[in-house]
């Protein structure tokens, strides 16, 4: 697998993964995978070569290529050769990667800023070293040049990091502890420190650990791992046994793989007092280790001249015990308070943000409630405004609630009311005997009944 290639020859780190060695005929298995860098860009590096491994002409070019071709970017200029859907892919890759860049730093400046303060995306990608942010829709020459020049130095302090990392994590264990005494009464306390000595005293009832990379360590792997007999040990076979992919050189996931009987004679899973994380710090000193002894070119690889040179030196017969990282000191007491004084003051401004989210969160409740009462408020009004609107429109009612009507004639009865225009308006009568003499002359005479045919 291209991947894997590339971070064999060129970044050299793989976290180990323990290799029995078959004692039956071999079966043809598919190549490992390439282990995870560690890197926070790792994802974009994988889809990076594994787009490129398509691409026949450069993996050709890759596979020619030695460790200096790749880091001075010499392989890089071969990327204008590359097919243009692949050109394509790694375009798509290097968005996607500039989209979840912006997305970290989004996340971030939420973290540590107020609202409403504007970024400058473009500045802060300039901090990601491994793509060219000047140029965010294209992945080009330099952005390949970037990419690998970056994973380069990264990995070369990535060692650094673990065993800061790790040292910070012993320091938490013993803090812990104390702070777990200091919640005790004086006899239980008593009991718990008695308890602590007696798992690391046991702890370090072990066998005797070989120095890594000398011969006793690497004839016990000939002798447990392979099956064959000590007294035929030769350097050279071992080194093809244990170049699993075969590619003539030994990278640190080979490496570490050696190391694997010698972990497991201090460290059972199944143990209170062994601690896994200790022993994955532990294969971590014992590859670099041999790295500092055999890996003359510094390259993170050990050809079979650099290894078979390694079994000519004097510290190759060393017979004298290996010293295993709780018989190490890694940190002193003053390193500690310091480390609890940097933890109170975290643990302190956690509390802080905590209060304020809970005032925060008390604010928010208290507005809910609020907007709560004026909805009600606003509900019951239109409830009021619509019933007194029903009440205008109700008939009139008697006082027992009764409804009442005005009589009405029939529609079209003889007795319709007949409306006289306005100029027939008579106006009163006088009063006295003219008004009597009136009255005669104007009655009003009953308008006939039609009576229809027979």
């Amino acid at each position: 697998m291209l991947l894997r290639l590339l971070l064999a020859a060129l970044l050299g780190l793989g976290l180990a993964v323990p290799i029995e060695r078959p004692q039956s005929k071999k079966v043809e298995e598919s190549p490992p995978e390439a282990p995870d860098t560690g890197l926070y860009y790792d994802r974009y590096l994988r889809e990076v070569i594994d787009a490129l491994e398509t691409d026949g002409h450069f993996r050709e070019k890759l596979q020619a290529a030695n460790a200096e071709d790749i880091k001075s970017g010499k392989l890089s200029k071969e990327l204008d050769f590359v097919s243009h859907h692949v050109r394509t892919k790694l375009d798509e890759l290097k968005r996607q990667e500039v989209s979840r860049l912006r997305m970290l730093i989004k996340a971030k400046m939420d973290a540590t800023m107020e609202d409403n303060v504007q970024m400058d995306h473009l500045a802060l990608l300039k901090q990601f070293e491994h793509l060219n942010s000047q140029n965010q829709h294209t992945f080009e020459a330099q952005d390949l040049e970037m990419l690998i020049q970056a994973a380069t130095k990264d990995l070369e302090n990535y060692d650094a990091a673990r065993h800061e990392e790790f040292k910070r994590y012993e320091m938490m264990k013993e803090h812990e502890r104390r702070e777990y005494l200091k919640s005790l009464d004086e006899e239980k306390r008593q009991a718990e420190e008695a308890r602590y000595e007696e798992m690391k005293k046991k702890h370090k009832e072990h066998p005797k650990v070989n120095v890594p990379g000398s011969r006793d360590q690497l004839k016990e792997v000939w002798e447990e791992t392979d099956g064959l007999d000590p007294s035929d040990f030769n350097p050279k076979t071992f080194f093809k046994l244990h170049d699993t992919n075969s590619d003539g050189v030994l990278d640190e996931q080979e490496l570490e793989a050696l190391f694997t009987k010698e972990l497991e004679k201090v460290y059972d899973p199944k143990n209170e007092e062994d601690d896994m994380v200790e022993m994955e710090e532990e294969r971590l000193r014992m590859r670099e280790h041999v790295m500092k002894n055999v890996d003359t070119n510094h390259d993170r690889l050990v050809t079979l001249e650099e290894f078979l040179k390694s079994t000519e030196r004097k510290e190759f017969g060393e017979t004298a015990g290996w010293e295993t990282v709780d018989e190490t000191q890694l940190y002193t007491e003053e390193e500690l308070r310091v480390f609890e004084e940097e933890l109170t003051a975290r643990e302190a401004e956690l509390a802080q943000r905590a209060e304020k989210l809970q005032r925060d969160h008390a604010d928010l409740q208290q507005k809910q409630l609020e907007l709560d009462a004026q909805k009600k408020e606003l509900q019951q009004a239109v409830l009021q405004m619509e019933q007194r609107k029903l009440q205008k429109e109700a008939p009139p009612s008697g006082p027992k609630g009764e409804l009442k009507f005005q009589a009405q004639a029939p529609h079209g009865s003889s007795e319709d009311t007949v409306v006289q225009p306005e100029s027939e308006v008579q106006e009163p009568a006088p009063a006295g005997e003219e008004g009597q003499k009136l009255k005669e002359t104007n009655e009003i005479q009953p308008v006939p009944q039609h009576v229809p045919e027979q």
